[in-house]
Formats: structure tokens, sequence, C-alpha cells
């Protein structure tokens, strides 16, 4: 079962893909987390999340062994160090991305987060990189709505994709504003950390309604998510059976009775509340 998610462009992309922050990070678990990523593209998580940062490229280095012969069928994302954010520094940041990745562009470029470079410049970069073919969509992460707003006031700022937070059942501030706004603006989300990092209770409704449905907390988790208009999760998954848990999150459907009792435990914001990161 896959399920996309449409962005500003038109273009479809898997609802839920894959993560790889803090992977290629222990040698001993190499050949599992290969294994894990070849496995999720196998099952239509087409879709592969990573950042200059994560192992300081030792993440993308990573995905080139093992999906390099994939490429055709990826949707490879990336990420800037806000203080590489400059004009200039934005293209040679992704030309040593595209080295690490061994590809000849990425299908989405991302600010990592907001620094103290103007957005004029990144934006400015963003922009030649699509031109000369480097990249095809560019966005940000990490990103309030009053960011999102700045952005848009840039000149080339509406070609955003995207915006990349945290975002999950235990971490709903974006709900108040920053999500309405995007929808408005037909952008999906890109949700990260979607199961807390494994941190759920383990005990209350998650688990309760995981029994119903045959399923773990997180895949209900999870679930909740996916069943959200113009989201994109990508969740990390070192090894090929957390792969598969997290692929079955595609098959369960949360009747409304049960987003209600969501709701009820992990209340939607009543106020705005400061965007969060990990």
């Amino acid at each position: 079962m896959s399920r996309h998610v449409t962005l500003p462009t038109g273009e479809a992309v898997p609802a839920l893909g894959q993560g790889t922050w803090q992977m290629a990070e222990v040698h001993g678990k190499r050949a599992q987390e290969i294994e894990a990523l070849r496995l999720g593209v196998e099952l239509g998580m087409t879709l592969i999340d990573t950042a200059e940062m994560y192992g300081e490229g030792a993440s993308e280095e990573l995905i080139a062994e093992a999906l390099g012969p994939e490429r055709d069928r990826l949707f490879l994302v990336s990420k800037v160090y806000p203080h590489n954010a400059s004009r200039r520094g934005v293209v040679e940041a992704c030309e040593r991305s595209l080295k690490r990745l061994k590809a000849d562009h990425l299908d989405l470029y991302l600010l990592h987060w907001r620094g103290s470079v103007p957005l004029e410049e990144t934006v400015a970069g963003f922009e030649e990189l699509r031109r000369s073919g480097k990249i095809r969509h560019w966005g940000v992460s990490n990103f309030d709505t009053d960011d999102m707003e700045e952005l848009f006031d840039v000149e080339g700022g509406t070609n955003c994709a995207t915006n990349q937070v945290l975002y999950n059942v235990t971490r709903r501030g974006p709900e108040y504003d920053l999500i309405p706004w995007m929808i408005e603006r037909r952008m999906p989300l890109m949700a990260y950390s979607p199961i807390e990092q494994g941190r759920l209770p383990k005990a209350g409704i998650l688990p309760i309604i995981g029994r119903h449905h045959g399923a773990s907390p997180y895949q209900i988790a999870l679930a909740w998510l996916l069943q959200k208009p113009g989201i994109i999760a990508i969740p990390k998954a070192s090894s090929p059976a957390h792969v598969r848990d997290n692929q079955r999150a595609l098959e369960i459907q949360l009747s409304p009775e049960e987003l209600n009792a969501i709701d009820a435990e992990f209340p939607p914001p009543k106020r705005k509340r400061p965007l969060e990161m990990i």
C-alpha cells in the first residue's frame, strides 16, 4: 500500500519516507542499516531524507552505498547547515552533498534551520541550483509561521516546496497556526521524529487502540499522522523489522471515535507555542 502527498508544483511524493538521522554512526550496524534502506525502497518508501549534518556527511555516503543503483526510483532530500547558507555557500555545500551521495541532483534541498545568513542569500543560492539542475525543489526546516511569512516576502521565496518540523501526536504545536498557513498555500509539511524517537507513553490510549488493530503504540501514532492531509512522515528505521513496522502503519485506518480518543489524551493546542526542535 502507498499513499502520496502533492508538492506545490503538483508532483506527488510518498507520504511515508525514510529518515537517516543517527545512521552510519556505528560501524557494526552498517550492514543492517543498508538492508533496512533497501527494504524500505522495495516497500515503496522511496523518499529518503538526510543532511550534511548527519554524521558530517556519513549518512549521505551510506545512502550512496545502499541505494546507488536505485537512484532513478528515489526522491532524495538533503539539508544545508545554516552557516553554509550564503548564496555561494549553498551551491558549494550542495555539490559536496551530491558528491557524497554519488548523485547528479537532489530532488529536494532544505535549509536545516534558520541562522544569521539573510534569507535573500539562501533563496538566491537555491534558485541558482534549481536553474542549473542540481536540485529540483527547495524548502526549509524548523521554520515557524513568522519565519515562513518572512520567507514569502523574499524574491523567489514563494517557490518553497515544504517545511520540515518536529511534529507528532505528543508535539502538536504546529497545528495552531503553522499547518493551517501551509495548507492555505498547498504546501505539505514534513514531520520529523514522527514517533518521538520511540519515547511515546507505554500506557494509555495508544496501546489500547493498538490492541484493537493488532499494532504497536508506535504504529498507531504513525498512522494518526499519515491520516492527516498534506503530511509527509520520515521515521528512521535502522533494521528491516522496524521498516516493516513503519510500512504497516499505512494500512491502519483509525476511526473518528479513535481519533477523538487520541485528541482527548493528546489535545490539540489552544494557543500559540514556540516551535520545538530536537
